[in-house]
Order: structure tokens, then sequence, then C-alpha cells
């Protein structure tokens, strides 16, 4: 017996066509599946969440925290608001506005309503610095010795307190900082008045009394030696052990750069070589003010990656972690006002951008039906599956990641429309090529579609370039239209190559298309082609001279270039035979 041949044991254009449209399927049916438990468990909703000039939503004012005689920059603001606005993408919220205002204030807008982990992301203005401990109130009322420094004067002489040292500091782990003023401050600190007093704001060149977190120990600590702007990176995760197992307890690990590396470094040689001396031997991160940690350094850090310790849980872990790795703010803010706020263009301007929509794709139907006929509907049908599937992604998008759709979004739909049908129109020629060059239907559609795959994906990869820079380059609403017309273009790929391909292949196998039907929009004859197949060459019947001149003239318009240079060299041949004989 035969082994059966290569070809056979190929997949028919049929076994193909079904095989793809099973697969587009799958997808649209996992989508709808993945959309409904959004919505039964995670609190999806079946329609896109709409953006800030869409819905409204929550205004936060920001009013910078500063110390007496201090003014804020303008290039503060600035980085405060690109840094906020890192914060609040990373949230998983889209379409905010954040700007300033009065050259003081940041103003952060939110659509929808906000909830408390994003407004905590947005309130902690994260702030850190890394300051030495000169002294710390505990249990055990520690101080620095008091032969360091220089004795607190009695009731005659506190007038004559100063808060210039008296001997200048050679670092900022020297207790010469601790002048009386500073030490009678100190003393008298009261941690529950911390917000009122504001006492825990203090240049970076000058030592701040301050507390921790919890508001049960309080420090007066150096100058600045590391500040928040040098972190890299920053993550959250388990303390582990040196053989590898973990404490159970959260912990923030930080990365610094360069110039972090190298300062940080010399502050652990420093403090390390006053171990046992506490507590002059920690250093304290300090976090808008407050003392997140304030470790003993056990060792020398040079490779700029330390661990913040605390009482960290996961959640305010990762969430510190994030504020930290997205920079730290150049200066506190406070929240001055948290307002709710009306969208600012309202349901008229969306009616207007849909009702622009449904134009265009009206005219594109009506196009593809003039231009096409009935393969106009394999267009229809291809703008319609494309539509469910980007309608299912940006719902599931606004329930998973926070994406809400803005008018400017919406504007990237509706040029998705005609960037999608251009795609099938490419295809549609490519097949219409073949059948002018003579290949029946069937082998019209393969040929085609190879010619045609290459050029559409070269046109889509250009449209999701631009689109991936304009996202990355642009900010606010423009960012919107961005991310639409990307997520078009990849689903404009999946239609054309799970559905319309398919489509054609099937389409092919029927009388009404594979025989040319005038309405089809694939008549060879009507398209120019000379001849159809082998069956279409029919015995020569008598015709008058002058008719068969006009068929043959017509014949000749109508063939290809390849066609007619061949029957030139045959028409030389046979003048050559005929001469010799």
């Amino acid at each position: 017996m035969a082994a059966p041949s290569k070809r056979s044991s190929r997949p028919t254009p049929v076994r193909k066509a079904v095989r793809s449209l099973t697969w587009l399927g799958v997808i649209i049916v996992a989508l709808f599946g993945i959309n409904a438990a959004g919505v039964i468990w995670g609190g999806g909703s079946w329609t896109p969440k709409l953006a800030l000039d869409l819905e409204g939503g929550t205004q936060i004012i920001l009013a910078p925290q500063l110390a007496d005689g201090e003014s804020v920059s303008q290039e503060q603001l600035d980085q405060a608001v690109s840094i906020i606005r890192q914060r609040v993408d990373a949230s998983g919220v889209s379409e905010a506005d954040i700007t300033t205002q009065g050259g003081q204030n940041v103003v952060v807008a939110i659509p929808g309503e906000l909830d408390e982990q994003t407004r905590n992301r947005i309130e902690s203005s994260a702030k850190l610095e890394l300051r030495p401990v000169l002294l710390a109130d505990a249990a055990a009322n520690q101080s620095i010795d008091p032969s360091e420094s220089p004795e607190p004067t009695d009731g005659a002489e506190e007038e004559e307190l100063s808060a210039t040292p008296s001997v200048e500091p050679t670092d900022a782990s020297d207790p010469n900082w601790v002048t009386p003023a500073l030490q009678d401050q100190f003393d008298t600190f009261d941690c529950a008045a911390i917000d009122e007093s504001g006492a825990n704001v203090a240049p970076s060149d000058e030592p701040l009394v301050t507390c921790d977190s919890t508001r049960t120990i309080k420090y007066l600590l150096g100058p600045v030696e590391v500040s928040g702007e040098d972190i890299v990176d920053a993550t959250n995760g388990m303390v582990q052990t040196q053989t590898g197992a973990t404490t159970g307890q959260w912990a923030v690990n930080i990365v610094f750069n360069d110039r972090g590396t190298e300062a940080f470094s010399e502050v652990s040689q420093r403090l390390f070589a006053l171990n046992g001396q506490t507590p002059r031997d920690q250093f304290a991160f300090v976090l808008d003010g407050a003392v997140l940690s304030a470790p003993q350094m056990n060792g020398v850090i040079t490779d700029g990656r330390p661990q913040v310790t605390g009482n960290f849980t996961q959640e305010s872990s990762e969430a510190l972690a994030d504020q930290l790795k997205f920079g730290a703010l150049p200066i506190s803010f406070e929240v001055q006002s948290s307002d709710t706020i009306s969208a600012t263009l309202g349901t008229s301007q969306l009616q207007s951008g849909l009702i622009a929509g449904i134009i265009g794709l009206i005219l594109v139907v009506i196009y593809t039906l003039f231009q096409y006929r009935a393969l106009g509907t394999v267009t229809i049908a291809s703008l319609i599956i494309a539509g469910v599937i980007t309608y299912l992604m940006i719902t599931i998008l606004g329930w998973y990641q926070g994406y809400r759709l803005s008018l400017a979004g919406i504007a990237g739909l509706i040029v998705a429309i005609g960037f999608t049908a251009d795609s099938f129109i490419v295809y549609f020629e490519r097949v219409r090529d073949e059948l002018r060059d003579g290949r029946p239907l069937v082998g019209a559609v393969e040929a085609g579609w190879k010619r045609a795959l290459r050029t559409v994906l070269s046109s889509k990869s250009m449209n999701l370039l631009a689109a991936v820079v304009l996202y990355v380059l642009a900010v606010g609403s423009v960012r919107g239209f961005a991310f639409t017309l990307g997520l078009t273009t990849i689903i404009d790929v999946i239609v054309v190559i799970l559905f319309t391909h398919p489509m054609l292949q099937l389409l092919a196998q029927t009388r009404f298309f594979s025989s040319g039907h005038s309405w089809s929009g694939l008549d060879p004859q009507a398209l120019g082609a000379v001849y159809r197949g082998r069956a279409e060459f029919r015995k020569p019947v008598a015709v008058p001279a002058k008719k068969a001149a006009s068929s043959s003239r017509e014949a000749q318009k109508r063939q290809t270039i390849a066609e007619r240079k061949a029957a030139q060299a045959d028409a030389t041949v046979g003048a050559g035979e005929s001469k010799e004989s």
C-alpha cells in the first residue's frame, strides 16, 4: 500500500478556517467569562468606566508644608506633579488630571469615587530623609553624655539659650549640634501635639525634633545626610535570615543611586564606628517628619541597598515601597481640601462623539457595499466582531486595571474604524489581483492572503509603534487616545487573521462566490481578467472580422503585462518559423 503523500496530509482551507473561527469563539467566550466573573465577584460592570471629563470625580488640593521663611519653587512643584502622577498611574487609576494652582498648590483630580488606598498614595507626600540620631527619649530616657555637649542653663540664664552651636560640628552625628535651645525643645516636646506645633519640619541642613509614627518615642536628629531623591527602587518583602529563612517581619528594601550609595556608605562607616554609643550609633528613616525606623548600624553597607524595618504589614510596606520607588517629593504637602467635582464635558459631548462614530461607521458600510457588494458583508461582520472584543477589553480593563474611557479615548476608537476597514480593503484587493491574473477563487484567496498579510502586519506595526510612542511621551487625556488606538490595532490584526481570512476561505467554497456572480464583488470578468482557468478555454466559433478585431483589442487591454510579453514572444517565434519554411 502506498504511503499517503505529504500534500494529502495538509489541512484543507476549510479545516484551517474552522480551526481559526473556533479559536476566535474561544477568545470571545473567555472575555465574556472574565467580565462576568468581575461583575459577580470583583465589583466589575458590563459598561466601561468613564473618565473625569465624562463622569466627574474627586478633587484634592495639596498645600506645601514649609518651615518659617521657606518658599516653594516652580521646579519643586513640577517635580511633585510628576511624582504624584506616577503614583496615581501605579495605583491603576487612569485619566487623572494633576496640575499646579497659583504657583503654590498641587491639584489632583481623580475620576469616579476615590478608594482609600489611592487617597493614601496621593495624600502621603513621602518626603524621605536619612538623619543620624542625636537624642532619643524612650523608657530609659536616653540622652547623650553631658560632657560631650554644652549643659543646658537654668532659669537665671534662660535668656542666653542659643540655637547656634558653640562649637562648629564636624559631621551630622556630632553632639555639638545639641545646643541648649534644642535640648530644651527636646525635653519639653510633646508628641501628641506634633500636628499643631509643626516642630517636625526643619530645613535639611538643621537638626530636627520629632517623634516616630506611633508617637511613643521622640528624637533629636542631625541634619539630612541622604535624601529620598537618591532612591532608584524600593520593594517590600519578608526579612530573611542568613540561612534564607523568613522571620515573618515585613520590610522595605531600598536601592540608592550612585550618589546615595556613596553617601550612605560614609554614614554607615561613621555610625558603625560608634557602635555601642546608643543612640548615636542609630540612624533614622524620616518620612514627612515622622521616624519610620531608627535601627542601629550593625555593619558597613557599601552596596547602597539598606533595608527599612518597622511595624509594617504587607499592605503598608507595599504602599511605602511604591511611594518611595516613584521618588520622594522635594517638599512635604498637607491636604487643604477634598471635594467632589462634576463632569467637565457632560453627556452632550459624549453623545456628539458617539454620533460622529456612528456616522463614520455608516459611511464605511456604504463604501464597502458599493465597492465590494456582497463581499462587503464580510467587512461589516469583521467590524462587529472587532467592536465586541474592544468593548469587552475596555470593560475588563476598567474593572481589573482601573482604566477609564475619556472623550479622547472615544476619538481613538472612532479613528480605529477607518484603520480596521483599511486592513480588509488591502486583503480584498490582493484577492482581486489574483483573480485578474487568472487564478480560480480558492487559489486567489490563499495567494492573496500571503501577500496581504505582510502588508497588513507592516502597516499595523507602524500604527502600534506610533501609539506606544504617543502613550509614553504624552500625559493626561492624550494617553487615552494613544491607548485605545494601540488596543484596537492589536484587535484588528486578531480579527483579520481569525475571522476575515477564514470567512473568505469558507465563502470561496460556495457557488455564489466561486462562480463569480456579478453581485459577489469577485467577478473576474468585471475585474478585467482574460480567463479564469482551463475551464474557460472553449472551442472557437466564427465571428465577423470587425467584431473579432474589437474583441481582440479588448482582450489585449485586459491582459496582464506578463501575458502580453508571452504573446509577443510566441508571435515572434511563429514568424521566424514561417520564414524558414
